[in-house]
Formats: C-alpha cells, sequence, structure tokens
C-alpha cells in the first residue's frame, strides 16, 4: 500500500532520497508505485504469470543497484521503463537460442502448439501477430505506442539514431499488419473448412 507520506513526492524526489538516505521507505514506495506497471509489461513478453513474477522481481533487483546512476535525463518511469524492456529483451533472447538448438527434436511439438495458437486467434489476432514478431521490435512499438515513449528516449534506450528508430517503427508496424492480415485469413479458411465439413 502506498504511504499517504509521499503522496505528493515526485518519483525523481524519491529517488534523490533514497540515494541520499539509504532508508528503505523510500525505495519502497517506488516499488509500490511501479510494480504492478513492470508486471504487466513483463506479461506482455511472456505469457505466464509467474514467469512475469519473477522478472519483475529480478527487474527490481537490478534498479537497487542501478538507482545510483539515475540522472534524471528522464522521467524516472521511462529510465524504469527502460531497464524493464531491456531485461525482458535479454530473457526472451535466451530463451531464443535455447529454442534454436534444440528445434530439431522438439520440433513436432513446437508445431503442435502454433496449430493450438490458431485456434485460439479469434479476437487475439494482434495479440499474438505481437507475439510473433522479435523482441526488439516488439519493444519499439509498444514504447511507442504503449508506453508513450519519445523516439529520442528509444534511440536512447537502444543506442540507435533516431531516423533508425523510425526505419524500424515503420517497418514493423508493416510486418505487425501482414502478421495480423495473415492471422486472420487463415482464422476464417478454418472456419470454412470447418464449416463444409460438418454439412458434407
Amino acid at each position: 500500500m502506498k504511504n499517504k507520506a509521499f503522496k505528493n513526492i515526485s518519483d525523481e524526489e524519491l529517488v534523490r532520497l533514497y540515494i541520499d538516505t539509504q532508508r528503505n521507505l523510500y525505495f519502497e514506495e517506488l516499488y509500490d508505485r511501479y510494480v504492478d506497471k513492470v508486471y504487466r509489461k513483463c506479461l506482455s513478453f511472456v505469457k505466464n504469470d509467474a514467469q512475469a513474477e519473477d522478472f519483475t522481481h529480478d527487474i527490481f533487483l537490478r534498479l537497487v543497484l542501478k538507482i545510483g546512476s539515475f540522472k534524471e535525463q528522464a522521467k524516472f518511469s521511462t529510465w524504469l521503463y527502460s531497464i524493464t524492456y531491456n531485461y525482458c529483451m535479454d530473457q526472451i533472447r535466451i530463451v531464443k537460442k535455447q529454442a534454436e538448438v534444440a528445434l530439431d527434436e522438439n520440433f513436432d511439438l513446437e508445431a503442435e502448439d502454433d496449430d493450438s495458437e490458431l485456434a485460439e486467434i479469434q479476437g487475439q489476432s494482434l495479440k499474438k501477430a505481437l507475439q510473433k514478431i522479435d523482441p526488439d521490435e516488439r519493444a519499439i512499438l509498444l514504447m511507442k505506442y504503449q508506453d508513450d515513449f519519445s523516439i529520442k528516449e528509444i534511440a536512447d534506450t537502444f543506442k540507435i539514431s533516431e531516423s533508425a528508430v523510425k526505419m524500424r517503427l515503420m517497418r514493423t508496424k508493416e510486418k505487425l499488419r501482414k502478421i495480423y492480415t495473415e492471422n486472420i485469413v487463415f482464422f476464417l479458411i478454418i472456419i470454412a473448412k470447418a464449416i463444409w465439413f460438418w454439412k458434407k
């Protein structure tokens, strides 16, 4: 529960107070303000509640270690979300690399998983499409359109130029649109085949 005594104190001031005093109550207030938001962002990268909770825990551990480097060049929330996105992308890359190593052994199982996802596509097509693009691409879209990051803030997070961010946004939106459309078409084909089968 958020401490009412801190109601009118900004995130940035809480950071300064924590760095200056090392008193846990200031960090705990920051934690209370952002733990749910960080968890939801983690959940947008992984579909597992427990895994999202683990990610959230690890991110706040990182925050304790990194908080002394916060320079107030951006809002605290933007800085924290950058840490969150980078951590989630790193974890997903690790899992993806491990999956590629075991691809041959698990090919049939993965194919079944894809089929089960396609069966659930109605009403969730956009969410599914987001899961099918690369973590970096998904992060850029979420930063821009969910969290209102500026182009400069995204560029700083990824350590690329602003023009590169704009190009990636354009390409990713086009890629997402294509995947989304293909998902819808595939779903309609499945429905049509099912109707044809039952009418036989």
